[in-house]
C-alpha cells in the first residue's frame, strides 16, 4: 500500500502494480480498492494501475465537508503516481466521478463502466427519491438503513436484503454508507451534457449485454453526450463484469489511442 495526500490534507490510500500504460481505477458506490483487486489484477497484466480507497473507504481517510470537488483533487493527487498522463477507467457511478475528472485534469483517455444515469421520467423520479431518502437516514445517522436503501435502489430484493444483514459484508458495507452520499453527489441527477459535453478526450462508454435495460440505455445515453465518444456492449456482461473481459476491452481502446 502507498498514499498520497490531496489538497485539503485527506491522505488517499492505493495499490500500484502491473507495467504499461498508467492507468487510474475508480471505484463505484459501496466499494473499496479491495472489491475491484481481480479487475486490478487483470488491467496489471497491460497498465501501470492504480487502485485506490476512495476518501472514506479502506484505508483513505476523509475530511469534511464534502464536495464532489475534493475527490476530483483525490484524483489529480493520483496523477502525480505515473510519469504519463494516464487512463481514467471509472465503474458505475464512478464513472461519474471519473468523467468529471476527465473533463477538468490532463488525462489520457477515459472508459466509462455503466454509469448508472436515468433517461426517462420515471427513472428520475426514483433517483431524485433515492437522494432525499438516503439524505434523510444519513443525517439521521442510520447507516444500516442507508445501506439497505442503496441495495434496495440497486435491485436487490427485500429477503436478499434480509439474507445479507447476516452475512460478514454488512458491517463492512454499513460502515461505507456515509460514502453513499458522495456518489450520488458525482452523479447529480441527469445526465450533466455541460460537464460531459466538455470532455475532450478519447472516451470509450461501455455496457454490458445482459444487463438490465436501463443501465445500456444510460450508458448510450452517456456516449451521445461525450464528443466523439465510442459506445460498444460487451455480450453476456452483467453489471458485475467479468475482469478478463472488462480489461480486455480496455486494451482494446487504448491499443487505438494515438501515441502520447
Amino acid at each position: 500500500m502507498e498514499t498520497v495526500t490531496s489538497q485539503d490534507g485527506t491522505v488517499i490510500a492505493f495499490d500500484r502494480l502491473g507495467d504499461g500504460e498508467p492507468l487510474i481505477l475508480v471505484a463505484g458506490a459501496s466499494c473499496d480498492r479491495q472489491a475491484d483487486a481481480a479487475l486490478a489484477n487483470a488491467l496489471a497484466e497491460r497498465f501501470d494501475v492504480v487502485n485506490y480507497d476512495r476518501r472514506g473507504r479502506g484505508d483513505s481517510t476523509d475530511t469534511p465537508p464534502f464536495a464532489v470537488e475534493r475527490e476530483i483533487e483525490d484524483i489529480a493527487a493520483l496523477l502525480d503516481v505515473g510519469e504519463h498522463a494516464p487512463i481514467l477507467l471509472g465503474l458505475s457511478s464512478g464513472a461519474a466521478l471519473a468523467a468529471r475528472a476527465a473533463a477538468e485534469l490532463p488525462v489520457r483517455a477515459l472508459v466509462m463502466w455503466e454509469p448508472p444515469y436515468p433517461t426517462d421520467e420515471q427513472g428520475l423520479a426514483a433517483a431524485a427519491a433515492y437522494t432525499d431518502a438516503l439524505r434523510e437516514r444519513l443525517e439521521a445517522d442510520d447507516h444500516d438503513g442507508a445501506f439497505a436503501l442503496f441495495l434496495e435502489r440497486v435491485g436487490l430484493p427485500a429477503e436478499a436484503i434480509a439474507g445479507m444483514r447476516q452475512s460478514p459484508y454488512w458491517p463492512q458495507g454499513a460502515r461505507l454508507a456515509p460514502t453513499l452520499a458522495y456518489d450520488d453527489a458525482a452523479l447529480g441527477g441527469p445526465i450533466p451534457t455541460g460537464v460531459f459535453g466538455s470532455i475532450s478526450v478519447p472516451t470509450l462508454v461501455l455496457s454490458g449485454g445482459a444487463s438490465p435495460d436501463m443501465l445500456q440505455h444510460g450508458a448510450r445515453a452517456t456516449a451521445d453526450a461525450i464528443p466523439g465518444s465510442v459506445f460498444d456492449s460487451l455480450e453476456g456482461q452483467t453489471h458485475d463484469a467479468s475482469p478478463d473481459v472488462l480489461a480486455a476491452a480496455v486494451v482494446d481502446f487504448t491499443a487505438q489511442l494515438p501515441a502520447g
